[in-house]
């Protein structure tokens, strides 16, 4: 049973060192209120000064204290593997110290102290985090304690204004714990009732199987009062017990009274004042009871800790097993591991990656469907003449003209609106690049192999290094399209064909006009305008095969072939927005991303002369 203990102690190291609390252990905790008597209890029980002294909250962490017991035949091997022999009776060790043997408590007292301003800093405020120390003593019981900050209701000095609920929260965080056992602390020159570490404890431990009550200063008690009620359970039973305990007193601990010498008064006072309780009462009795409750506790804990360590022992093992054998050669490794990052990464565009995915496009098949897609599409929808007004094009011309009328129509007001036109390519170029990287981005997270996954922190820099080398080449290809447009609008090449035509149907418009022609010549105009939009629709181009039915009513409308190939003629601009439901809404729906907003078309607001119709017909056909 002896050995349980300590066999608890190391499990505590190692979760304390790797830093999970995955398990619960076995421990006692000591709560009570400040300047309750707690670190005088624990001092008596290791039988020396080692805990910091002074006004207000002293006890600023949480201390993990292990008593062990040695035995001095045995001092070699409490100290450890490769230490010499301690020549001291008692020593201890820190966990954050690692093997530093200190024989002088009064340095254990400014290490505590150290340690505990380093985290928590020196205004008074407190930190979750806890200092280990183990005490070897040869007048010890093998016992494990967990000391916490004192109850406190009011911030005092420098201390944070919700420090009575970082208290509490640390506290009720440890008592929690359904392995621990509650060590309630209580001044009994208090009212019982109104005892804050037995109303915390009654709160996580209702039936009171794992609390055990100590009452300190009994002889501080108002005169004509005694404690014997308190004692025996009378007053708030407490399940395991309700021991008394006399420390020493601040003169005492200012004279620096040996504590040998006040548990020989405490024992003195225990039978000259209650001669009927002495032998339940006491330090020594408290060391026992603690040391009897925590072994009976880790026994009934045991079985369930093993199976839980052993479970924790399978899974890290095989999550040990999956990170493959040891790196013997990190620069053929960490070479080996980028080049396949980069064969993935091409595969992953080209097609002929391994793990090709059916549930949706990735990779260069993506690509291909922006480009084809979603990119050509828009570009076949957009109107020539959309978002163009027919008033535009006459202030254009008349802006053109200047002072007096031109006989013809100006080249500049066509160049002027021509360039307004085409500038409207250049966003849905830029919006194409701006998914083209996105999907880049996304190839990142599919070239993930084993063994890239197996170095985190190798795969988060290869992420970050491929999204830099992604993003500086993004600026530069906005900037080329950026000049593509703007040599495109640098020079008007009216020697295309498209202008050619574009002629000889205004031509044919023009005669058509005329108001001696007679019904078979129109009939005639009509039969070679149809032929030359038939023409023109077989070029796949030209973006003006709808001219001939467009001005044979006096206007314009969009190409009769545009539909099935554009995204959305209505979402892009210059018609009506069509009917919610029609055949038109839902093939623009069915057609995918629109990377170019609409601009509506307004309506002219007066009739043109009909050399203004001619003029507008001449630079917008």
């Amino acid at each position: 049973m002896e050995a349980l203990i300590p066999v608890i102690n190391k499990l505590q190291d190692v979760f304390n060192t790797i830093g999970s609390d995955a398990i619960q252990l076995p421990q006692i905790v000591v709560v009570g209120a400040q300047s309750s008597g707690k670190s005088s209890v624990l001092e008596n029980l290791v039988g020396r000064d080692f805990l910091p002294r002074g006004s207000g909250i002293v006890t600023r962490r949480p201390l993990v204290l292990q008593m062990i017991h040695v035995d001095p035949e045995d001092k070699k091997n409490a100290a450890g593997e490769g230490e010499v022999e301690i020549e001291a009776e008692e020593w201890g060790k820190f966990l954050h110290t690692k093997n530093k043997i200190y024989t002088d408590f009064e340095e254990i007292r400014e290490e505590i102290q150290s340690e505990t301003d380093r985290m928590a800093g020196t205004n008074k405020g407190i930190s979750p985090d806890a200092i280990h120390l183990r005490v070897y003593s040869n007048k010890v019981l093998n016992l494990t304690l967990v000391d916490l900050p004192g109850l406190t209701k009011v911030a005092v000095g420098d201390q944070p204004e919700d420090i009575e609920l970082q208290i509490r929260s640390l506290v009720v965080e440890h008592i929690s714990n359904p392995n621990s056992i509650i060590l309630a602390v209580t001044a009994a020159n208090t009212d019982m009732a109104t005892s804050e570490a037995l109303k915390l404890a009654k709160k996580v431990d209702p039936d009171g199987r794992r609390t055990l009550a100590v009452f300190t200063k009994l002889d501080l008690m108002d005169a004509g009062t005694d404690a014997v009620d308190i004692l025996c359970g009378r007053v708030i039973p407490v399940k395991l017990g309700i021991i008394g305990v006399v420390n020493r007193s601040q003169m005492d601990i200012n004279n620096k009274k040996n504590i040998s010498d006040s548990m020989k008064d405490e024992s003195t006072y225990f039978q000259r004042k209650y001669p009927a309780l002495a032998n339940r009462n006491g330090t020594p009795f408290l060391a026992k009871t603690l040391n009897r409750l925590l072994m009976h506790h880790i026994r009934d804990c045991l079985p369930d800790l093993k199976t839980r360590v052993n479970v924790m022992t399978s899974q890290f093992q095989q999550l040990l097993a999956s990170f493959g054998e040891p790196v013997e050669d990190k620069s053929q490794t960490l070479l080996q591991i980028i080049t396949k990052f980069a064969s993935d990464y091409c595969a992953t565009i080209e097609g002929t990656a391994k793990n090709i995915a059916t549930a949706e496009l990735c990779g260069g098949a993506r690509i291909c469907y922006i480009f084809h897609e979603t990119f050509g599409r828009t570009l076949d929808g957009i109107d020539p003449l959309g978002g163009l007004r027919t008033i535009d094009i006459l202030t254009a011309i008349r802006n053109a003209t200047g002072p007096r009328p031109a006989l013809f129509v100006p080249e500049v007001s066509f160049e002027l609106l021509v360039k307004r036109q085409i500038r409207r390519l250049e966003e849905p170029s830029v919006r194409c690049i701006e998914l083209v990287h996105e999907e880049m981005q996304r190839i990142i997270q599919h070239c993930g192999t084993q063994e890239l996954l197996r170095f985190p922190k190798l795969h988060e820099r290869v992420s970050e290094s491929v999204t830099h080398l992604l993003r500086t080449r993004l600026s530069p290809t906005n900037t080329m399209v950026e000049n593509i447009v703007e040599i495109e609008l640098a020079y008007i090449n009216t020697k295309h064909p498209d202008f050619a035509d574009a002629a000889h149907i205004n031509a044919m418009i023009t005669e058509a006009r005329k108001p001696n022609k007679s019904p078979l010549d129109s009939k005639d105009l009509a039969d070679k305008l149809a032929k030359a939009s038939l023409q023109n629709s077989t070029d796949p181009v030209n973006l003006k095969d709808s001219w001939t039915s467009g001005l044979l009513k006096g206007g314009r409308t969009n190409p009769p072939n545009a539909t099935p190939r554009s995204v959305s003629a209505e979402s892009i601009g210059g018609q009506t927005p069509p009917v919610p439901g029609s055949p038109k809404v839902e093939r623009r729906e069915a057609q995918g991303i629109n990377l170019l907003p609409g601009v509506p078309d307004l309506p002219v607001a007066r009739k043109l002369s009909p050399r203004e119709q001619r003029d507008v017909d001449v630079v917008s056909k």
